[in-house]
């Protein structure tokens, strides 16, 4: 990687094509993924813990590390139960956590390629309340990320991004409002966020499709496309790496396809691959190629 590290803070479920879908907690993993329906525990909250690795960390279209492993647990608290089987009228609290850090992130920032100096970590907390209306589910959520190593990372100890307001930050505070609506096997996602650090508005839309191949194997085609308005493209000056740099505009479009293997009835692993595009806000910042493949893999475990 040569250029500046660029980073932004992945939904556990089918809805992370849009980081947090009405219903569930936000959560940090690039690309959609089917969990199985949890099971009761004290038999009202649902839990479900997953770990993951991805090849590559992005996040609404902002380039985070290479080789990262991640750890979340989610919580699901019904408030208000619903009527009939689709429980329309339904109120849900949830709330979890997580952290991601890089194994190995390559850098030649000064010299030849160095595979230990570069270090990013992220630990994110977050809540949020979900109404079902049948015919969709809404919610608001709340969320904190705290960046050890900030925003950009750092290498050698030195923040990628000292001395800018946005991209040198060690924690951001966020408020999101969403909307998922269910239409069959197919699923749409509308996310409207507000970061109250930087004063910047994230817009994203998904949706994806699952096929079923057998009762333990499906496949899950999703894609999405951000937009942002003062939203992470750095406050040190109008160039950055030689390009003029762009406030606002459509970030990426991210199109991925994950293959849910339900390993029992509590535990599903689930490989992926992914193609990122950038477009005119992001392509300049990002330690990588303007488009490029990925992939991963992540277990998780409701309980």
């Amino acid at each position: 990687m040569t250029s500046f590290v660029a980073n932004s803070v992945t939904v556990l479920a089918a809805c992370a094509a849009l980081n947090a879908s009405a219903g569930t907690a936000p959560a940090k993993a690039p690309v959609p993924a089917v969990e199985p329906e949890p099971s009761a525990l004290f038999d009202s909250i649902g839990a479900n813990l997953s770990v993951a690795y991805d090849s590559r960390y992005y996040f609404r279209g902002l380039w985070f590390a290479d080789n990262i492993v991640s750890t979340f647990l989610n919580l699901s608290v019904p408030l208000i139960s619903g009527a009939g089987e689709d429980d329309a009228g339904s109120l849900t609290w949830g709330l979890g956590g997580g952290y991601i850090a890089t194994m190995q992130t390559p850098m030649n920032a000064a010299g030849p390629v160095d595979n230990t100096s570069f270090d990013y970590s992220e630990y994110d907390l977050y809540t949020s309340l979900s109404y079902d209306a049948g015919f969709a589910t809404f919610g608001v959520q709340y969320q904190y990320y705290g960046y050890p190593d900030t925003y950009s990372g750092s290498n050698f100890g030195t923040s990628l991004g000292a001395g800018d307001s946005e991209l040198g930050i060690t924690g951001a505070h966020e408020l999101g409002l969403t909307m998922a609506i269910p239409l069959g096997a197919a699923n749409f996602y509308l996310g409207y966020y507000y970061d109250l650090t930087v004063g910047g508005s994230y817009f994203q839309a998904a949706a994806d499709y699952t096929v079923a191949v057998t009762d333990w194997l499906s496949i899950v085609p999703a894609a999405q496309l951000g937009y942002g308005i003062d939203y992470y493209t750095g406050t040190n000056g109008p160039i950055y790496a030689g390009v003029a740099t762009q406030s606002s505009g459509f970030t990426h479009c991210l199109v991925s396809v994950s293959t849910p293997v339900q390993l029992t009835k509590i535990a599903t692993l689930t490989p992926y691959v992914a193609w990122n595009f950038a477009f005119d806000t992001r392509n300049y910042m990002n330690a990588t190629h303007d488009n490029e493949w990925f992939g991963g893999v992540k277990l998780s475990v409701a309980f």
